[in-house]
């Protein structure tokens, strides 16, 4: 299983074990498993899909192998890397013997020359190419709009018709598409895995009914309660337009949306429906655009969110999460640190901690925070309208507003990773501690590695803001802790140490 970090993999994994299958993950960060809690039942292989060596050692006695890997994003560099992937895991698996190969890819539509498909779908018709013509028996399940929990398409369209009663839309809102519930789409990952040796060939799946976008919005204003919306197409919004558009009214940033909606352009529905002669429909078909949205929304609700598209790396954010302080060579490193006494135990200190940022928002200058999110969605960032997958309880590789959970010692220590757009890699930490006396006390650390001149520039620009920003984070999260455990009591206010202009070399 590659991709097990991922919305659908994380899903995906459960559903086999359940099936009776032993399940070997694939995981360019393994750490990033550690709180799933199905990993005591995987056995975990470390290693990058473009690692010819460690795909292979992943290969070893695997009957049925998931290609779940996809790079949402557009130009030639990463085509290039989607093309790499693919051939390295097809090449491997056919050296190791593997039995079948199931892939889920995007839904083409038909009589559109692939050179005017959207980069990102061409790229996944490229690498279904690839696996088909691997030697290894292969699946290819091709979906358009994939509606769940947490999905990307989902939250796109969640957010564009709870947010605006009245909008202004692409012409896309227009273009028919067949959404598919991700329960359907897992019911058929998983029936791929028993297919006969002689199926190498595509297949489209989708749920029961075409609808338009436009139509998606109106259905889901019904299913949430909300009034009818008002949307008038227009034909200037491009892609690119529309990409950014999405971006300033939704979590999902411009980097993400802009191959969605480039996806929408053509008419993405099933032609056939032959996956039923493999994996049969449950009672009832797969289920309606109706039925989908009703679930999703539930999910939401309920606070009940297993995977979201926010547990896969951001484009543009940095890359892989780096498990202890960096050890940079020749390179300077500032520093924010702030403690304060606690008048509870710390118990209560680690629940606020770990229910910081979403709904409970950072505890300091709420506006400094809206405004660092709103320019960071300005230059194509996250921003903060990401929230969390779940209200109360994080796992590593989460995203929570703008940034990603990098470590959790639970009780103790979260380490949180930018995602922002910044002029070097940033980490904030936070802390539930004891001193000598057995007392309680919060620390915090911000660290920034800045990059460049402009990076020191950024530092020293922000520096005023410290004491208002982290100095008050720190106090009200102390607090906040003493309201939790019942004391009613005011922090000490602790002390404050801050090395800004000398930073830490390495």
């Amino acid at each position: 299983m590659t991709g097990a970090t991922g919305y659908i993999g994380g899903r995906l994994v459960p559903q086999l074990l359940d099936a009776g299958y032993a399940v070997r993950c694939l995981a360019r960060t393994p750490v990033k498993l550690r709180d799933h809690p199905w990993v005591d039942q995987v056995e975990v292989a470390p290693g990058d899909v473009l690692d010819a060596d460690a795909v292979g050692a992943a290969m070893r006695d695997v009957e049925v192998a998931y290609y779940l890997v996809h790079a949402l994003g557009t130009g030639a560099g990463f085509e290039r890397t989607d093309r790499a992937a693919a051939r390295t895991f097809a090449e491997q698996a056919r050296a190791a013997g593997v039995r079948r190969i199931v892939y889920l890819g995007g839904l083409t539509p038909q009589g559109v020359p692939v050179d005017r498909l959207s980069p990102h779908l061409r790229s996944r018709a490229e690498v279904g190419r690839i696996l088909l013509d691997s030697g290894v028996p292969t699946t290819v399940l091709r979906a358009a709009v994939i509606i769940g929990s947490g999905s990307a398409s989902f939250e796109m369209l969640r957010y564009l018709t709870e947010r605006l009663p009245a909008m202004v839309t692409p012409s896309w809102v227009r273009t028919r598409l067949q959404p598919i519930a991700v329960r359907d789409v897992l019911r058929y990952l998983v029936g791929s895995a028993a297919m006969p040796p002689e199926v190498n060939r595509s297949f489209d799946i989708g749920g029961t009914g075409v609808v338009t976008y436009r139509d998606m919005m109106q259905r889901y204003a019904a299913v949430a309660g909300l009034p009818k919306r008002v949307i008038v197409p227009v034909p200037v919004l491009t892609p690119r337009l529309s990409s950014h558009w999405v971006g300033l009214v939704t979590p999902v940033p411009a980097s993400v949306a802009r191959p969605l909606a480039e996806s929408l352009r053509h008419e993405v529905v099933c032609h056939e429906h032959d996956i039923a002669a493999y994996v049969p429909d449950p009672p009832g078909g797969p289920l309606d655009v109706d039925t989908a949205l009703r679930l999703a929304l539930q999910r939401v609700r309920d606070a009940q969110v297993t995977t979201r598209w926010t547990s896969a790396s951001v484009p543009g954010a940095p890359s892989d999460p780096l498990p202890t302080d960096p050890d940079w060579a020749g390179g300077s490193l500032y520093t924010d640190e702030r403690e304060a006494a606690v008048d509870a135990s710390p118990a209560d200190l680690w629940k606020v901690i770990e229910g910081i940022g979403g709904e409970h928002g950072w505890y300091s200058f709420p506006l400094a925070w809206a405004v660092r999110g709103w320019l960071d969605r300005l230059v194509g960032g996250v921003g903060l309208r990401r929230g969390r997958r779940d209200a109360e309880r994080l796992r590593i590789g989460d995203s929570l507003d703008f940034w990603r959970v990098e470590e959790i010692d639970r009780g103790r220590l979260l380490r949180l990773r930018a995602e922002m757009r910044l002029p070097g890699p940033a980490w904030l930490e936070m802390r539930a501690d004891t001193d000598d006396s057995g007392r309680t006390r919060y620390r915090q650390r911000a660290v920034f590695h800045p990059r460049g001149l402009l990076g020191h520039a950024y530092w020293w620009s922000i520096s005023p803001f410290h004491s208002t920003v982290f100095g008050g984070m720190a106090r009200n999260i102390a607090q906040a802790a003493n309201r939790a455990g019942g004391t009613g009591g005011t922090s000490a206010g602790g002390t404050s140490s801050h090395d800004g202009g000398k930073g830490r070399a390495s």
